[in-house]
């Protein structure tokens, strides 16, 4: 370890230079985050469209649109989702030819320049397969020059800077990830990977809605962003009310327990993954880990949810459980840290898996 970070330090003093761009990317299943080291921050949802004939093509006025854009034109356009739980689909051509332009894109939207060397960290989930990370790094190729996969929970706690004594559960759309930190590169005896995540939600909450009210018009786009605005946990604060359709005409429809059930819906894995990750831990540490549970990722933000996760682990003692400050930008920020940190010629020195051009 004495070697490593002396050579750190050599590469670090000697090596960094201006025209390196420093890129740090959330690729998610439903949202794609990517932050820059020169402040730049976007967010954007991990969708593709193509034009669906000649008409489509002049309406839309591209070859492609990406993220929301997509969506609003989605009677043009054929939808690609290219990320499934948390990795890079490999179905069809057009399935990697979509992750590769959806990367490709958000990287121009840092703004790299002609001269730059942009080097970049994708946070993948805890437990993505080496074939899943292979082929991300193979689409990678062709919008950074220097590309590494790292776990996406070890990002948020790099970031924060807790890498000792610490539980991360990063909540997204196709994975949640319980990550024990150790003071040193998670093994895969310290990570679990769970797919009842914020895509679990939303099929729940469409179902629960349908069978509430059998004539309403709903999508699960739409249950998605019924989910975002009012998700909670617990005995709710006030009625939750949503305009929808019937036959075209809009109508108001209470749908309070079933946002509180579909929330809940994902507590009881989390908690048995947070149980498991705990009995990891030395026995002495195991006290400490529990004090430092923290909650990231989109999912992060329903409420209520850090005290429910709580109560449901007060057998184990003094539990903390509290939500990173900035949810979905936390891995990217940690990233970009990591980068800053570790040069990226060692990255491989790190068990990632590199590319350099």
């Amino acid at each position: 370890m004495r070697d490593v970070m002396r050579d750190i330090k050599i590469v670090k003093d000697s090596q960094r230079k201006e025209n390196q761009l420093c890129i740090g990317i959330d690729l998610g299943t439903s949202w794609t985050a990517v932050m820059s080291d020169r402040g730049d921050r976007f967010l954007n949802r991990t969708i593709v469209g193509y034009p669906k004939d000649i008409i489509g093509h002049q309406v839309v006025g591209s070859n492609f649109v990406v993220g929301e854009d997509a969506l609003k034109q989605r009677e043009s356009l054929s939808l690609y989702f290219p990320l499934e739980s948390g990795v890079v689909k490999d179905t069809t051509e057009k399935d990697i030819a979509a992750a590769t332009e959806l990367l490709t894109y958000v990287v121009s939207l840092t703004q790299p320049r002609p001269e730059d060397e942009v080097c970049g960290i994708i946070g993948v989930p805890a437990r993505a397969s080496i074939i899943s990370k292979e082929l991300l790094l193979r689409i990678a190729k062709d919008a950074l020059h220097v590309a590494a996969v790292v776990s996406e929970p070890f990002l948020v706690a790099y970031g924060l800077g807790t890498l000792r004594n610490t539980i991360i559960v990063d909540i997204g759309a196709g994975t949640i990830d319980v990550c024990g930190l150790k003071g040193m590169l998670p093994g895969e005896e310290d990570q679990i990977t769970l797919v009842t995540a914020g895509d679990y939600i939303d099929n729940f909450l469409l179902i629960a809605i349908t069978e509430c009210y059998p004539d309403v018009q709903l999508t699960k786009n739409l249950a998605r962003k019924i989910k975002e605005e009012y998700s909670f946990v617990g005995p709710p604060s006030s009625p939750v009310m949503v305009t929808l359709r019937v036959g075209g005409k809009p109508r108001q429809f209470e749908v309070t327990q079933e946002i509180r059930a579909a929330c809940e819906s994902i507590v009881p894995d989390v908690v048995e993954a947070i149980q498991s990750i705990v009995r990891g831990f030395d026995p002495e540490k195991q006290e400490d880990a529990l004090k430092n549970i923290y909650l990231a990722g989109g999912g992060s933000k329903i409420k209520g949810l850090d005290r429910m996760v709580a109560a449901e682990l007060k057998g184990y003692g003094e539990v903390g459980v509290s939500c990173v400050e900035d949810p979905v930008f936390a891995g990217c920020a940690g990233a970009i840290k990591l980068i800053s940190d570790v040069p990226p010629k060692l990255w491989d020195r790190l068990g990632t898996m590199t590319y350099i051009e």
